[in-house]
């Protein structure tokens, strides 16, 4: 076990990139849902606050366990631990489900990032975005381990210096138009709080879902602040701080970016600029060189929630294999505590996914990954808590089980419907496929434990 102990405010720091998910959203909800789309983010944050508190419950219940996988593979043990049964199968399969959340995220920033340094440099004219991409990724994936493989600690502080880059500039570049008057309230207040096109029909409410849970995704994804909750110094006081502070910050910075878009753009004006609203902003308040520091903060934050994707992925990926749903090499760690040989396998398989250069295909099984892993967890939180009070009260078991049912079904039917209609059926289905995955995976590690208790049933004959 990790001997490293962070503070809360260590553990904030880690999970501080997550606020970064809300600038490829910001143009994307506003295309759909327009005006709402402030409101999309208020609701979410909040299912954040009550959901987490669960889960964050739910850690301190366990602290032996490793975040929402390893809460899940507890519960779903069974009566022998080690026996290969449905109970088995759905604490590991919610363990992917949370792996398949975190994991593609390194390929997709990593190409963010090589697409902005094509656009920014122009010595970098002559290469392609995949050969940069490809380049910074390496490059990245290669100085986060070194930075992490002697604990937490080495993560929370290149994540301080991180998040001061990132979130500084970020919440700058939403107050400056409203000092300035560039921000028009007349823009939210004066139109329709949803598109002219909006019908509550089936097909409209189904995209709300869809929204909702890529705004979980996005907003709600500061659990990672439990996920270490073994590894805090005061266990039951400091997660509570930290998961309380990060949910402040991100309540703060996602209503505030997306109401200063839309209050100072208008809805058209972000559907004209989808993908890079901030840097429209930047532009109106500081010129080109707003357009240069926007850029270098983008570039920031998204190492700082590769960081978050990495770390979240690798304890995943780690705690599958101490619970047998994953080959047995993932178990071991190097003499910090730390996930090592976890961490490099999520590296070279997201330097595929960057060369792949195709990441739309993975990230509807990422953000369906994510809905499958909180209902599931949600509803081994409703199975455990009994009549236990440690950080939540009794009855907040029902919470669970109310988000549980709100993330399966209805979550996953919008998540999938959304993709459906963006991308077509290949790609939702792809996404599906991606899932179940871990059915051979989860067959070998089967017979790697029976492969076991012959041998060991033979070393006891044989003595």
């Amino acid at each position: 076990m990790n001997t490293n102990k962070i503070s809360w405010k260590q553990g904030l720091v880690i999970a501080l990139g997550v606020p970064m998910l809300i600038l490829p959203n910001i143009g994307y909800f506003a295309g759909y849902v327009g005006v709402f789309s402030i409101i999309v983010w208020m609701l979410s944050i909040s299912q954040g606050f009550l959901q987490n508190l669960a889960y964050g419950d739910f850690a301190l219940m366990y602290p032996e366990a490793r975040g929402l996988p390893g809460y899940v593979q507890a519960i779903f043990k069974g009566k022998n631990s080690e026996d290969y049964d449905i109970n088995k199968f759905i604490g590991g399969f919610s363990a992917w489900g949370y792996w398949m959340a975190w994991n593609p995220v390194l390929a997709i920033f990593s190409l963010l990032i090589g697409t902005y340094l094509h656009g920014m440099i122009p010595a970098l004219g002559g290469f392609s975005e995949k050969a940069i991409s490809l380049v910074a990724g390496a490059v990245i994936f290669t100085v986060l381990i070194g930075i992490n493989r002697k604990g937490l600690s080495g993560g929370a502080m290149i994540g301080n210096i991180l998040a001061v880059v990132a979130l500084i500039p970020l919440v700058v570049l939403s107050i400056v138009p409203i000092v300035t008057g560039q921000f028009q309230l007349s823009n939210i207040t004066a139109v329709s709080l949803f598109p002219e096109t909006w019908s509550w029909n089936i097909s409209h409410i189904l995209i709300l879902l869809g929204i909702m849970a890529m705004a979980q995704w996005s907003a709600c994804a500061w659990e990672t602040a439990a996920v270490y909750a073994p590894d805090y110094e005061k266990p039951k006081k400091d997660l509570p701080k930290a998961l309380f502070f990060c949910g402040l910050i991100c309540l703060v910075t996602f209503v505030l970016v997306q109401t200063a878009c839309v209050g100072t753009l208008g809805i058209q004006g972000i559907i004209e600029e989808p993908y890079s609203p901030m840097l429209l902003m930047a532009k109106m308040s500081f010129g080109s060189a707003g357009v240069f520091v926007t850029v270098i903060m983008l570039m920031a934050s998204m190492i700082l929630i590769i960081q978050t994707a990495l770390l979240g992925s690798a304890q995943a990926m780690q705690s599958m294999a101490v619970e047998g749903n994953l080959p047995k090499v993932l178990t071991e760690t190097n003499k910090y505590g730390v996930p090592v040989k976890a961490m490099i396998s999520i590296a070279i398989l997201n330097f595929v996914l960057i060369f792949i250069g195709t990441p739309s295909a993975i990230v509807a099984g990422s953000a369906m990954g994510y809905v499958i892993a909180n209902g599931i967890t949600l509803f081994a939180y409703f199975k455990a808590k009994g009549d236990q009070k440690i950080l939540a009260p009794k009855w907040w078991k029902y919470v669970g089980l109310g988000f549980c049912m709100l993330n399966i079904p209805l979550y996953l039917a919008g998540i999938f419907y959304i993709n459906k209609l963006d991308y077509g059926i290949a790609p939702a289905l792809i996404g599906v496929l991606v899932l179940f995955l871990f059915v051979p995976f989860w067959l070998y590690a089967k017979k790697e434990n029976a492969d076991k208790k012959v041998v060991r049933e033979v070393d006891i004959k044989t003595n």
